[in-house]
């Protein structure tokens, strides 16, 4: 099995043809990830591969959902507890930044959350009744 870092995902989800380098990169990850071979994806390339879409290529949420569940779709990638991954991605697409979202689905063994950020985590978690119940310290 091979594992496969963040920037071999980027290239081959992101065709970046601003140079040589990057088309030849994305040309042997596209071989690699094509190839059939057994592959792997840990949930911490999952949450990098995350931010470098949304942060640095200026991915909508929809679209980096989208590559999330194209790779989930390849039988012979298996991702890092990907019951988990799943999850994330269901609550990502309900609005929840993906990092929350998989902090969260992580810790379902909990019987709750601890966070500070109210606004974007802990309200939108509670509207869509998502568990474990997120709950501001005071």
């Amino acid at each position: 099995m091979i594992g496969l870092d963040t920037n071999v995902l980027a290239r081959y989800y992101i065709d970046d043809e601003s140079d040589a380098e990057a088309t030849k990169q994305h040309l042997l990850a596209k071989k690699l990830i094509e190839s059939g071979k057994p592959l792997f994806v840990s949930k911490t390339v999952m949450l990098e591969l995350e931010w470098v879409m949304r942060g640095y290529y200026r991915f909508k949420a929809s679209e980096i959902s989208l590559v999330f569940k194209n790779l989930l779709s390849h039988v012979h990638i298996s991702i890092e507890d990907d019951a988990v991954v799943k999850q994330a991605i269901i609550s990502f697409d309900k609005g929840l930044d993906f990092a929350d979202a998989l902090h969260l689905s992580s810790s379902k063994h909990c019987t709750e959350f601890s966070s500070f950020d109210d606004k974007k985590f802990a309200k939108r978690a509670k509207r869509y009744g998502l568990l474990p119940v997120v709950k501001v310290p005071k």
